[in-house]
């Protein structure tokens, strides 16, 4: 009986040493695994063969303990090290590795697996994948580029397919206004000819006189016929405006010309604007009006918006037309203008002009008014607003540091009305006579449209697309799953685990929060497996199966013997 429990005893414990070989072998052929976790075998005893339980002490002995014999070992658990491994750079921005706690999620055709390989690469649809095709999971974006945190996605980054146009929403301004400059008192006044109506028997022309009877001088007519274009090229502030066309129908009248004239020019009138004195019959606001017969122009207050009107620059059909503009009056004030881009949702550049002009000074506080105007909104005026700046005596904004405008888009397919938050209050009220007064665009939030180039994943592992308009956005998140037991955890091949029952449920956290890692984009993480320590322990167990080999070679010699025996006593 002995000798055949030691014979099955050491058979074991051959068997437990090639197990633990072929793990250390296991390790060691992973050395150079991305992101392996190496293992122990941890042995147990098996049950012992029990001769004597033994006795307890009496007056005249002092007892005796219990003798039993092992019958081996047995396997505890094969251990993982899921300890840090070493971490190197590479040159791919979507290599990840973990530093700490956690394992990417990947979806496989069996369904979620755990890695803590991070070898990613795009796929030829965009997709964020490892070595065997599994998509990395993560959150999404909507189309506003918001993360999507009510569930997972394969994460998808579209470089050179992604575009995307930002709409200006914001936009800042600084510069310095000079509050010691001349007062605005006056705009430009300018008139025309006296016109004549031909259906009214050559009488002054009035706003209900159609275009095809117009007249100039009275009983001469200019010609202009349905169908005709007539185009308009003033100059405003020293700068002749883009040329804006109105098409002449059957009922087209001199009132609409008026109207169209006063949108090209852009005059603001209302909103608190000074009526100008110069207004023929008496002061009133600026605009373009018929008075006896003649296009009376009232323009808006200030130098950068004083107007001029030459013979030329009404034409009809590219001929100019002879109606004679004579200017009366020159806008006066102290005043400073400024251009600047912004874009649409399309992110077609649109061109605004901001015009900022002395309009009173008090003790204590500097008024200016501002106007916005630009050649790019759809309405029948290039009017966008206007509002009024007041400069405390130290120079310091004290009201209006914030204001809006909105430029109609209804002839395109962007967003319209397309409104603008406006900062104002770095504006200073400071400046000097030599200096005079200046405006600049600080800044605004739009963007030319612009396509995916690259992409930065940061240690939280959000998704950062850079495209080549100098734009960045969001893209999505890689996530983390943790499990409240590693060891738990089943192998699955090609470097994943699946959740066994053991594990506990995924926990899917963002990098660096209860306990996950975070994570380092252009690195991987490598094999945790010790080579030297490999090496000793394999040392280790080879003696440890060569003993057990001989305990073997000794029991069948032991067994040889007994059967040698055997024969002579018979």
């Amino acid at each position: 009986m002995g000798l055949t429990s030691a014979l099955n005893t050491s058979v074991n414990g051959l068997s437990l040493n090639e197990t633990a070989i072929a793990v250390i072998g296991n390790n060691i052929a992973n050395a150079d695994t991305n992101g392996f976790k190496a293992s122990d075998v941890l042995f147990t005893t098996q049950l012992a063969q029990t001769l004597s339980v033994g006795s307890g002490p009496t007056a005249t002995n002092g007892g005796t303990n219990p003798q039993q014999i092992g019958l081996g070992a047995s396997i505890a658990t094969i251990a993982t090290d899921f300890s840090q491994g070493s971490i190197t750079n590479t040159s791919s921005p979507s290599d990840l590795a973990i530093q700490g706690q956690g394992f990417f999620v990947l979806n496989s055709p069996s369904g979620d697996v755990y890695t803590r390989d991070g070898s990613f690469t795009l796929s030829a649809n965009n997709q964020l994948v490892n070595p065997e095709g599994f998509a990395v999971q993560g959150f999404g974006v909507d189309s506003n580029f918001n993360l999507v945190t009510s569930h997972l996605q394969s994460l998808t980054i579209p470089i050179g397919d992604l575009n995307v146009a930002q709409q200006t929403s914001q936009i800042s301004l600084n510069g310095a206004l000079l509050p010691t400059g001349q007062v605005a008192t006056q705009g430009a006044h300018i008139l025309s000819d006296t016109l004549g109506d031909a259906g009214n028997g050559g009488a002054d022309a009035t706003g209900t006189t159609l275009l095809t009877n117009l007249e100039d001088p009275p009983g001469t007519s200019l010609g202009i016929k349905v169908g005709d274009v007539l185009s308009f090229t003033p100059e405003v502030g020293g700068t002749t405006l883009p040329a804006t066309n109105l098409t002449v129908t059957a009922t087209t009248t001199l009132g609409d010309l008026a109207n169209f004239m006063d949108g090209a020019l852009g005059i603001q009138s209302g909103n608190g604007i000074p009526n100008d004195p110069n207004k023929v019959g008496g002061p009133g606001q600026p605009g373009v009006d018929i008075v006896n017969g003649q296009l009376e122009i009232t323009g808006n207050m200030g130098t950068a918006n004083d107007i001029t009107v030459a013979v030329g620059d009404l034409t009809d059909n590219g001929t100019s037309l002879p109606i004679n503009f004579v200017k009366n009056e020159t806008a006066n004030g102290e005043s400073a203008t400024t251009n600047f881009v912004v874009y649409d949702s399309l992110g077609t550049p649109l061109t605004v002009t901001m015009t900022a002009v002395l309009q009173s000074t008090a003790p204590g506080a500097t008024t200016y008014r501002y106007f916005f105007n630009s050649e790019d909104n759809d309405a029948p005026s290039t009017a966008l607003g206007t509002g009024t700046l007041v400069f405390n005596s130290s120079g310091v904004v004290s009201s209006g540091g914030t204001g809006s405008f909105s430029i109609n888009r209804s002839a395109t397919a962007a967003v319209s009305p397309m409104v603008v938050s406006v900062n104002l209050s770095n504006i200073s009220g400071i400046s000097s006579a030599a200096a005079g007064s200046t405006l600049s665009l600080a800044s605004q939030n739009g963007s030319a449209p612009g396509t995916l180039t690259s992409f930065v994943i940061d240690q939280n592992g959000v998704i950062n697309g850079v495209f080549d308009n100098g734009d960045t956005r969001t893209l999505g998140q890689v996530m983390l799953a943790t499990f409240a037991n590693q060891q738990g955890l089943v192998q699955a091949g090609n470097g994943t685990f699946t959740d066994g029952v053991g594990a506990g449920p995924a926990n899917l956290v963002k990098p660096n929060t209860f306990g996950a890692g975070s994570l380092q984009s252009g690195a991987v993480e490598l094999s945790n497996t010790d080579i030297g320590s490999s090496l000793v322990s394999l040392i280790t167990i080879s003696t440890n199966y060569q003993g057990n080999a001989r305990v073997i070679s000794v029991v069948d010699q032991l067994v040889n013997d007994l059967l040698t025996l055997a024969q002579q006593t018979t």
